[in-house]
């Protein structure tokens, strides 16, 4: 006897930890599952008088009142610019803001020189390698009356910064924090032999069912499980899996068994753009243990994710292993039989899910 069992895959990227989104998969199928900031200016930053009291004059004797080239180290001396680990000579040219270090032009912080009064601008009082990512978002700031002649950027109103402690997920701002796994199929196939127990192979990727089974065990892993796609926030070279478990993804154990896995690595370029990454292989379950108890308590897809970002950020759990986020909960075994029960409605074979 074999047995499809859908589930609905879905990644949430901004969770700081992981996550379980609201839906279903078919039978056997997932039903979904401090970075400080910089100190605003009390006051317009003006560039201070020369040592001598004077003006620097040019060739001809004059005063020169342009303000010296802007230097990036100072620009940049507590508030670097992201460092690069991508492809050789892909590295991107680091622009200098305007303005000045105190007041640069990229983030129009409170109290600088502004114009003209009344209009209104971005904002970012944080660092910039938080600033797009996870939850972080810019500003609203309005250039307030100052003196006769200028004016200074008022309060940033509405910018949300990273929550203070929080390393990993949408609330640390970092790289893969916001996006999206899209998995095509995400069915496991269990298989009953009578003698020989039961095991779960993935099923084939266009319709879902399980593969051809051979009469005596074990089923052997089919070539392909899924196609798939990512879209994240930030470049950079990404290991991820899919794992199938047996156990209770509200409460899940780090003894939850696996049922069966699947990993696709890439090079992804581009931020916020959908790419089609290789396909997750076809599986099957070494033994039939963790098969039987699936069928027995229900079970749990998770996704995990490894690598290294473009900028250099190691993705991982903070301590070297898989950093764990999105969960998503299948549908009961029973919903292979019957579909049309108010349960099984949602279930489908495979899923997709913000993060």
């Amino acid at each position: 006897m074999s047995l499809a069992v859908a589930l609905v895959a879905v990644a949430v990227l901004g969770a700081c930890s992981p996550s379980t989104t609201s839906g279903s998969n078919g039978p056997a199928r997932d039903t979904g599952p401090g970075g400080g900031g910089d100190a605003g200016m009390d006051a317009m930053a003006l560039p201070p008088p020369p040592l001598d009291g004077g003006f620097p004059t040019d060739s001809g004797g004059f005063p020169d009142r342009r303000p010296p080239a802007p230097n990036p180290d100072a620009f940049f001396a507590e508030d670097p610019p992201p460092a690069y680990c991508g492809p050789d000579g892909g590295a991107p040219d680091v622009v200098v803001p305007g303005g000045t270090p105190e007041c640069p032009d990229d983030k129009n912080r409170e109290g600088c020189a502004c114009s003209p009064v009344g209009s209104t601008a971005p904002c970012w009082p944080g660092l910039r390698a938080n600033r797009d990512r996870g939850i972080c978002r810019d500003g609203t700031t309005t250039c307030l009356p100052f003196d006769e002649f200028t004016g200074a950027w008022g309060p940033c109103e509405g910018a949300i910064l990273p929550v203070p402690g929080v390393t990993r997920g949408a609330q640390a701002c970092n790289c893969f924090s916001r996006g999206r796994w899209e998995i095509d199929n995400t069915s496991p196939c269990f298989v009953t032999y009578s003698p020989g127990g039961t095991y779960a192979v993935s099923t084939d990727p266009t319709s879902g069912r399980c593969p051809m089974i051979p009469d005596t065990p074990p089923p052997p892993a089919p070539a392909i499980w899924s196609a798939n796609r990512l879209v994240v926030d930030c470049a950079g070279q990404f290991r991820l899996c899919y794992t199938v478990k047996a156990g209770n993804p509200m409460a899940p154990s780090p003894t939850d068994c696996v049922v069966g896995q699947a990993c696709t690595e890439g090079y992804y370029p581009t931020p916020y753009t959908e790419q089609e990454l290789p396909a997750l292989p076809g599986w099957a379950s070494p033994d039939g243990t963790c098969a039987t108890t699936f069928l027995a308590v229900g079970g749990y897809g998770e996704m995990t994710v490894e690598g290294l970002s473009i900028e250099c950020e190691a993705i991982d759990d903070g301590m070297m292993e898989p950093f764990v986020f999105n969960r998503v909960p299948y549908c009961p075994v029973h919903c292979a039989d019957m579909p049309d029960t108010e349960e099984c409605r949602m279930c489908r074979m495979g899923g997709s899910g913000d993060f």
